[in-house]
């Protein structure tokens, strides 16, 4: 299977749209730590109800799965988890797009995002301390030693931009303690 090129798949949509967005999840760890092989991305985004019909009308039915627009008004209503699926169906890649909605630290991450250039297009990237912060809450969720690797990699090669002390402050905050002492002593066998 081709290496997926999540940029031309769904970026370049969202950038000529103007939605509000940043990438996080596996490729976001990736940009800022070590690769890995991913199949899908996460995506943070900002949508209002009057921009689902242009959202539908960007990720066509012939080539994408995207959820009708019922579903999608629901999803924008709630106020935390609004979440959906688009699938670029000829590959199989897959974006998991999480809305806005009132989280804290989503808005945070969206006035502190980074631009990175790849291959001609604009990525905007959720900060490397929502990232770690996101990767310690599905490390407790699921156990997997992905996300500590993941982690791991992230404060090898970008430790420099990473703020600790709003990293300590949110770690308090949501509980993440124990889990950021063993992403901090993670290594690869």
């Amino acid at each position: 299977m081709p290496e997926p090129d999540f940029s031309r798949l769904f970026i370049s949509k969202l950038n000529r749209m103007g939605v509000s967005y940043f990438i996080t999840g596996s490729i976001a760890s990736i940009l800022y730590g070590e690769p890995r092989l991913t199949h899908d991305i996460d995506l943070v985004i900002s949508l209002d109800r009057q921009d689902i019909e242009k959202f539908i009308k960007a990720f066509p039915e012939d080539e994408y799965y995207c959820p009708p627009e019922d579903i999608m008004r629901i999803e924008l209503k709630r106020t935390s988890r609004g979440a959906f699926n688009l699938i670029h169906m000829p590959t199989g890649y897959k974006a998991d797009v999480y809305l806005m909605g009132e989280n804290a630290l989503h808005h945070w991450a969206m006035g502190h995002k980074r631009s990175f250039e790849v291959e001609g297009e604009t990525l905007w990237v959720a900060p490397p301390e929502y990232v770690i912060l996101r990767k310690l809450e599905f490390y407790r969720e699921g156990g997997s030693d992905k996300h500590l690797r993941d982690i791991s990699g992230m404060l090898a090669n970008s430790s420099e931009g990473i703020d600790f002390s709003f990293l300590s402050d949110q770690m308090k905050l949501l509980g993440l303690e124990p889990e950021w002492e063993k992403a901090k002593g993670f290594s690869t066998p």
